[in-house]
């Protein structure tokens, strides 16, 4: 029955009753790891999501709507702002992220005016497509660890057999809803698998509602004022190198999964991911980078609207801002429950890199294709699964840029001896080459 699920497309709208569990939807998907990075580098989780909600509206505006994407808090500069935070406070951290997306916008300029003839040729489905696997894959570990030992498996804490039933059950529901039912209930699967988890998880004994009750309805998080600290800016800005990559890799993602070229926009895509962590500088956030969990979400129930995604912003925005209870009840939900549904969302995003080898009829007889799509698998899977970063300078290179780096690098390298070689990153190759083959 999955092929009988509706399909909204990315221009469609849907009436207000159906929208607002959909932008929940969404909102609960990012909600654990936008809330984590702050949580790890000493910054306010309350403003991180507020941030983030801005910055989707924010992106929305400057795509003119036509990118379905939410942005929440980047992992990619845990480090250095760690570093910044503790030794100089947050206002340093703001100063530098405001450096940091005029760098989004001054490379979204350069592609402007260059064009993005180049992503046609650096960038070719036997590029594009493992890449897509590795962000999938590279976060099944995390998945794993949240669904089988509630999070704490770092901290070296035993299996977890009630998270594990959790997360199992969350999965199940999920998957159920999303292929065994049709209509508006096809389309919220990751909902109703956390609304069952969640409720299981009260049943078991497993949620701590004291932080709900302790937690006041109406309240604003705190802001700091940006200070431009130059060795704040230095050892934070360059890290949008890595952002830039991760960037590209997640438009062409979110292209395959809707069935749109989005590579005309990137240059909108990328200034409003800028603006975006502009933002969050001048109000003391996180820096902002489009989620995987999102388009996770849109491949598991094939709504691509961007309404839903206004929806998602606005939610974010008065949770974050004005509502703490509300956020320590998310903040409730067990890791295990998050960690079911994310088991399902990292799998359909790895799935949707296969069907770009598919739909573009990668030929690996060739030893071409299969020498780029092999060393891009096993260095990004590898590195992101075991947690391994390059490290340069102060700087580390996570698995996913360094994979794409060397699939470039590979494909520029490589002589092309055949045209079954030539593999566009959007929709199938040209019907002259088609017949070449």
């Amino acid at each position: 029955m999955a092929d009988e699920r509706p399909l909204i497309g990315v221009d469609d709208r849907v009436p207000v009753t159906r929208a607002i569990p959909l932008g929940i939807q969404h909102f609960m998907s990012m909600f654990g790891s936008t809330v984590l990075v702050p949580f790890l580098t000493g910054l306010s989780p309350s403003l991180a999501i507020m941030c983030s909600g801005i910055g989707t509206i924010l992106y929305l505006l400057v795509t003119k709507g036509k990118i379905p994407s939410y942005l929440g808090s980047s992992f990619a500069f845990i480090t250095p702002i760690s570093m910044v935070a503790a030794s100089q406070g947050p206002g340093a951290v703001g100063g530098a992220l405001i450096i940091t997306g005029l760098v989004y916008a001054a490379v979204a300029g350069v592609i402007k005016i260059a064009g993005t003839a180049w992503l046609d040729r650096i960038l070719p489905a036997p590029v594009v497509a493992p890449v897509i696997v590795v962000i999938g894959l590279g976060l099944s570990a995390t998945a794993v660890k949240m669904a089988f030992f509630n999070g704490g498996y770092d901290a070296g804490a035993p299996f977890d057999y009630e998270g594990f039933a959790v997360a199992a059950l969350t999965l199940a529901v999920a998957i159920v809803f999303s292929t065994c039912f049709r209509g508006f209930w096809s389309t919220i699967p990751v909902l109703l698998g956390v609304c069952a988890g969640y409720a299981a998880s009260c049943a078991l004994g497993m949620v701590d509602f004291q932080p709900v009750v302790e937690a006041a309805w109406i309240g604003l998080p705190a802001f700091h004022a940006p200070v431009f600290d130059i060795g704040a800016i230095i050892l934070i800005a360059p890290v949008a190198v890595v952002i830039i990559i991760e960037h590209i890799g997640h438009l062409l993602v979110v292209g395959e999964v809707v069935g749109k070229n989005y590579n005309d926009l990137l240059p909108r895509s990328l200034l409003g991911d800028g603006l975006s962590t502009m933002l969050s500088g001048f109000l003391g956030g996180t820096p902002t980078t489009t989620y995987a969990e999102n388009i996770g979400v849109m491949s598991a129930t094939r709504v691509y609207s961007t309404q839903i995604f206004w929806y998602a912003g606005g939610i974010a925005l008065v949770v974050g801002g004005f509502c703490p209870k509300i956020e320590a009840l998310i903040g409730s939900i067990p890791t295990s429950v998050m960690g079911g549904v994310s088991l399902l969302l990292f799998g359909l995003i790895a799935s949707n890199g296969l069907r770009m080898l598919v739909s573009n009829r990668v030929d690996f007889s060739k030893a071409r294709n299969l020498m780029i799509v092999s060393a891009v698998l096993v260095v990004g899977v590898g590195m992101e699964t075991a947690g391994i970063k390059i490290p340069v300078g102060p700087y580390e290179i996570p698995g996913m840029a360094a994979s794409a780096l060397i699939g470039v690098a590979l494909n520029l390298c490589l002589p092309k001896d055949t045209v079954a070689d030539d593999t566009y990153p959007a929709g199938p190759a040209p019907d002259d080459a088609q017949e070449a083959r």
